[in-house]
């Protein structure tokens, strides 16, 4: 009795929409936890209604009508002995107005507003009390649901299932018996799986209803822990996983990095040396290294990713560096050949915007083995490209490639070559431990001697004017800037200004500039032409759409303005900051917003305003927004956390870290069948 289709009582289309919410068998059946409850377990009298909270109240319909101002809405009265209820639905059916006629008794629950004929409540829940109706016991869950699928269907449907596991003969006792030994709960005071189950889907009328709705009570936090433990699970599988499988291992580098150390005008601080050392050591191993170099804008990730390519290269082997964008690519493709010309190693370039012909050549060179580092976007990992000896992969801004795609490129070396992942967007750590478990983990800490701070200013759109003059200012002392907007053509849900349109006023505003204009809908070789010449300064102000986020080096460009910054997340936000204060010049960025902003957008660009700390702006993002936009496209394929709370269950996080890798090598059958509880499988997916 594994399959909802099973259960006799459960017709097809319950079936169907309990499908809809990813619900398959009768196990996740019971881990479809309630959003929130309400307390219907006792009635309120009308004098003793709050506004603002929530209550149950029971009386007779002394009138109904359908009034048409100031919109049209149904309106109905509600009297019990200390006075009356004004219930207003601004939605009805032709049944609703039958059902709700005078002289019926109703019971109705919602939230107690303040109305022309006193208290009222807007679309509350109700109920036509007749002889057999009764009181509600417990308190009463609300799920998450689907058109179609009535809270009252899905709480029978929960309740069948519960009592079918605890009495049918044929139900698998591992449904809500134990999956780990006694001894991994015995530091806590949890509740067993099948209390905890029990008391969220079904809580008592003594319940902490706050507990509840904050998810802290020992049930909510048994069933985290057990989620984190099964993500952490999951993760160090892996991880062991790859640690039997063979990767060419690569001797300490004689030659090539001490040459090209010496050859830089500037020296590596001791973070970006400390993770150069790691990054040495693993390529030295007989196993792949999957690593993640994490730094803020600026900190110098790029140099230490050379020094691994020199390493794999004196060993004989082929390096391919890929970027999400050919902006970026060609900015490391740029720097690359600086570095490494002078040591005779051969530089590939190979993306989708290349002539026929330069790209057969780039092919043919990556093929023969002539091409040492190949650098490019997405164009590396198609069919057609074929490495003679790839023995490491380096991807910059991994988040914004997929799992499969990267698969795709570590697929290109035999055997399986080592992987190098970069990103400048700092993972908090509660994120690290959690999502990116499986991976070993580098942080250079610290930004290069001489890097001016940057100011960060909030603006009202209002004071555009202000704004457009120092922006000619900066440019008249021979400085450059960036002028920022998010969209490219106007949009008639989202009225914000466009790279388009601004382009055309910048131009009109400062005819004495050169004014380029940059986003991602131009062809790659207009980018580029554009790019290089802000780069050598022919341009003094750059238009452009979010495209620059990554990868753009300008040291002159000293003054940035986004566009509506209360639109966009933290960690873009830095991002885009951290394309200025690049050079000697004090530097300055510029967030105009729009009035009226939101308590979230004004909770967001206060942190960008008062921080240019990236680990602090990436976990207040983590806070505001959640992990899913952090993580970007790397977990597709990968559980989500539906329970557990990174911020609220660090605790119980660092618990699950430090129990799983005993689990792992002590009871791996126990592990299984905790992995097929809360996963709905055995994992076995490639992770990258």
């Amino acid at each position: 009795m594994s399959t909802l289709s099973e259960i006799k009582t459960f017709s097809k289309p319950l079936i169907a929409n309990l499908n809809k919410l990813g619900i398959n068998t009768v196990p996740a059946l019971l881990l479809h936890l309630p959003l929130r409850y309400i307390d219907e377990t006792h009635l309120t009298a009308v004098r003793d209604l709050r506004v603002g909270e929530a209550a149950q109240v029971e009386g007779e319909i002394v009138h109904t009508e359908v009034s048409y101002q100031p919109r049209k809405a149904l309106i109905t009265r509600l009297a019990e002995a200390s006075g009356q209820l004004t219930l207003r639905f601004l939605h009805f059916y032709p049944s609703q107005i039958a059902a709700l006629k005078v002289g019926n008794q109703l019971r109705v629950y919602g939230e107690v507003r303040s109305g022309f004929f006193g208290y009222e409540m807007v679309h509350p829940s109700c109920k036509v009390v007749g002889e057999k109706t009764v009181m509600a016991e417990t308190l009463t869950p609300i799920y998450p649901s689907v058109a179609g699928l009535t809270q009252a269907s899905l709480r029978k449907a929960i309740a069948t299932a519960l009592n079918l596991v605890n009495i049918h003969p044929s139900a698998p006792r591992e449904y809500l018996d134990e999956t780990l030994p006694e001894s991994v709960y015995q530091p806590f005071q949890f509740p067993s799986f099948f209390a905890a189950i029990k008391a969220l889907h079904n809580p008592s009328v003594d319940a902490d209803l706050q507990g509840l709705e904050n998810k802290t009570t020992p049930a909510w936090r048994r069933l985290a822990f057990d989620e984190l433990l099964a993500q952490q699970l999951s993760m160090r599988k892996h991880y062991a996983h790859r640690r039997s499988v063979d990767a060419p291992q690569f001797q300490p580098s004689k030659q090539l990095v001490s040459a090209l150390l010496k050859s830089l005008p500037f020296a590596l601080t001791q973070a970006q040396q400390k993770v150069a050392i790691e990054i040495e050591r693993d390529l030295a191993q007989p196993h792949p290294m999957q690593r993640l170099l994490q730094g803020d804008v600026g900190s110098g990730k790029t140099i230490v990713a050379c020094m691994a390519a020199l390493q794999s290269i004196e060993s004989g082997w082929q390096v391919a560096l890929m970027a999400p964008t050919e902006i970026l690519a060609e900015q490391h493709y740029r720097k690359m050949l600086l570095w490494l010309r002078p040591l005779n190693i051969q530089v590939a370039w190979l993306t989708g915007g290349q002539s026929k012909k330069d790209r057969a050549l780039a092919m043919q060179s990556i093929s023969n083995g002539s091409a040492q580092l190949i650098i490019g976007t997405h164009a590396l990992f198609q069919d057609a490209v074929q490495f003679k000896k790839l023995g490491l992969a380096i991807i910059d801004e991994q988040h914004r490639f997929g799992v499969q795609q990267r698969l795709a490129l570590r697929k290109k070396g035999q055997p399986e070559p080592h992987q190098l992942m970069m990103t400048a967007t700092p993972i908090p750590r509660t994120l690290s431990m959690s999502y990116y478990a499986d991976l070993d983990v580098s942080v250079i800490d610290a930004l290069p001697p001489g890097r001016t701070p940057i100011l960060t200013k909030l603006v009202s759109d209002g004071r555009r004017d202000e704004i457009l003059q120092r922006v000619r200012e900066s440019c008249a002392q021979g400085y450059q800037a960036y002028w920022v907007c998010p969209l490219i053509e106007e949009s008639e849900a989202l009225q914000l200004a466009t790279a388009n349109d601004t382009y055309a006023l910048m131009q009109n505003e400062f005819p004495e500039l050169r004014v380029g204009l940059v986003h991602g809908r131009m062809k790659p070789a207009e980018k580029q032409a554009v790019m290089a010449a802000f780069s050598a300064g022919e341009l003094q102000l750059l238009v452009a759409t979010t495209v620059i986020e990554v990868g753009v080096d300008v040291p002159n460009a000293s003054l940035m303005v986004i566009e509506h910054a209360e639109r966009m997340g933290l960690s873009q936000l830095h991002q885009l900051r951290g394309r200025v204060g690049r050079g000697a010049a004090k530097s300055t960025c510029i967030l105009l917003y729009q009035r009226q902003l939101s308590e979230t957008a004004t909770a967001r660009l206060k942190v960008i305003y008062e921080s240019n700390d990236g680990f602090a702006i990436a976990q207040a993002d983590l806070n505001l927004r959640g992990p899913g936009e952090l993580l970007g496209l790397r977990q597709s394929g990968v559980p989500m956390l539906k329970i557990a709370d990174l911020d609220r269950d660090a605790e119980l996080l660092t618990q699950a870290k430090a129990i799983a890798d005993r689990l792992v090598n002590d009871c791996p059958m126990e592990v299984e069948r905790h992995l097929a509880r809360w996963l709905g499988r055995v994992v076995e997916l490639v992770k990258v």
